[in-house]
């Protein structure tokens, strides 16, 4: 008895079978946001629950809950909304709203005063915390206290200045990554620092305040200076792309980029006033 066996192209029944086109996904050039949904979510480092990144208007990420909660239940100072990606710190009109995960994450202290929905929903978030722990899935992140770096080698959170503006970084300078999509829909593993390309130089540069801040004691801070290299290297940096996917055409971003803008203020003591190895930098000049 000869068994029959349908052809590969059809199902048991004779049926053709047809194969779901994958589609990768794609953002649109006109978008504010190059950010894929699915390099939004993570864990927050201190209590482990999920967590959603969102470019603010300036710029800076903000954490936000993954859930909408009833816009009557949240007060008026921690109310957010999205529009193309981007988060507003105000209400949209609408009776659904989102809020920042630090007034909702259990292992801080709420930035504002609660209600009884939020403090449920904060008990709740407790109560996932612990389970996790007990099983092992999530250890909190301890932050040490941070001091003035001394001696050479370079800074773990440099400044950097690019664009005529400077920019607080939150790694050191070799070890900012490409957040890049590759073709296998990662991340992309190269750093943004191109060892065949042209690279920025220490200096020295004064902390000057900010328009309406205060003046502080004069005094001059190590600046990684990319303000001599062309306007595309410098917008390259700025977007933290590698140079396999310096033109954002075609591929979107997986993370969001770490700059800060830079606050002589927030950062002071991360300032640097010695300069990290200048032989090394003075023989890659020549």
């Amino acid at each position: 008895m000869r068994p029959n066996t349908a052809p590969t192209g059809c199902h048991w029944d004779g049926s053709p079978r047809t194969a779901p086109v994958r589609r990768p996904l794609r953002v649109a050039t006109t978008s504010p946001s190059r950010l894929l949904r699915a390099g939004q979510s993570r864990r927050c480092p201190q209590c482990g629950n999920r967590i959603d990144l969102y470019p603010r208007t300036d710029g800076r990420p903000i954490a936000l809950h993954p859930a909408e909660l009833a816009t009557a239940q949240v007060p008026a100072p921690c109310r957010w909304h999205l529009s193309s990606g981007i988060a507003h710190p105000h209400d949209d009109g609408r009776t659904w709203c989102r809020i920042p995960h630090a007034v909702l994450c259990p292992q801080r202290t709420p930035i504002c005063r609660i209600s009884r929905p939020l403090e449920s929903a904060r008990r709740q978030l407790a109560v996932r915390t612990r389970r996790l722990i007990d099983t092992g899935a999530f250890t909190p992140t301890a932050f040490p206290t941070t001091t003035a770096p001394t001696g050479t080698g370079s800074p773990d959170h440099p400044v950097v200045r690019m664009l005529l503006c400077l920019y607080f970084a939150d790694g050191p300078v070799e070890a900012v990554r490409c957040v890049a999509q590759t073709n296998r829909r990662r991340r992309c593993p190269r750093p943004v620092l191109d060892p065949d390309g042209p690279a920025g130089s220490w200096s020295l540069l004064p902390v000057g305040p900010r328009r309406g801040e205060l003046a502080l004691p004069e005094q001059t801070m190590a600046v990684y200076d990319l303000s001599r290299l062309p306007h595309a290297e410098q917008r390259r940096w700025r977007i933290q792309r590698c140079s396999a996917h310096a033109v954002p055409h075609g591929t979107a971003d997986l993370a969001l980029a770490g700059w800060q803008v830079f606050d002589p203020l927030l950062h002071a003591e991360h300032l640097r006033t010695d300069l990290p190895y200048p032989p090394a930098h003075d023989s890659r000049e020549r």
